[in-house]
């Protein structure tokens, strides 16, 4: 068994994806899926332009060059099409805990890689990193990752009220008149 300052614990390899590290001819399959509307509907950030895109794939491979590193955001990659359909990380606490968080482009929902992907992560952590407890956060309008979560076998332990500033995209808006 490793610890998490002990490298490397991935890639991962799955029956069909492949979480890795981040790369700079990622752009395009980033900013596809950052830039979906419906992709970030419950999200603290996006939907992304072409810039913040860019910036955000850029820090990701400037975090990427330090080891150890508390937050391990991977690229998830659909290996039989070599393209990165969404994101997965692991957060460590430095208490022998984590977070767990993904973000998988709506073209790609509901066909099982964001579960394929996520019990990938939680399984390195446990068995590789010797983790005690994973957890996760979302919105509470976010049914899909509700399930998502349930089916990993993890729990509702409460809800935080106005925790954090996330929005739901409006279906339409009403500009000046």
């Amino acid at each position: 068994m490793g610890k998490p300052d002990e490298r490397p614990w991935f890639p991962i390899q799955t029956e069909r994806l492949q979480l890795r590290e981040f790369r700079s001819n990622d752009y395009e399959d980033v900013h596809a899926y950052a830039s979906d509307l419906e992709t970030v509907r419950f999200m603290d950030w996006g939907p992304n332009t072409p810039r913040i895109s860019r910036e955000r794939l850029d820090l990701m491979l400037k975090e990427q060059a330090v080891w150890p590193r508390a937050d391990v955001n991977l690229a998830v990659e659909l290996v039989e099409r070599r393209q990165v359909i969404g994101s997965a990380r692991l957060g460590l606490d430095g208490l022998g805990g984590a977070d767990v968080g993904y973000t998988y482009g709506s073209a790609f929902w509901r066909k099982g890689y964001g579960y394929e992907a996520a019990l990938a992560l939680m399984t390195a952590g446990f068995e590789a990193l010797e983790l005690h407890r994973i957890w996760a956060t979302c919105d509470v309008r976010n049914v899909g990752s509700i399930a998502l979560l349930e089916k990993l076998g993890m729990r509702r332990e409460g809800a935080l009220r106005k925790n954090r500033r996330v929005r739901a995209l409006p279906q339409f808006e009403i500009g000046p008149s």
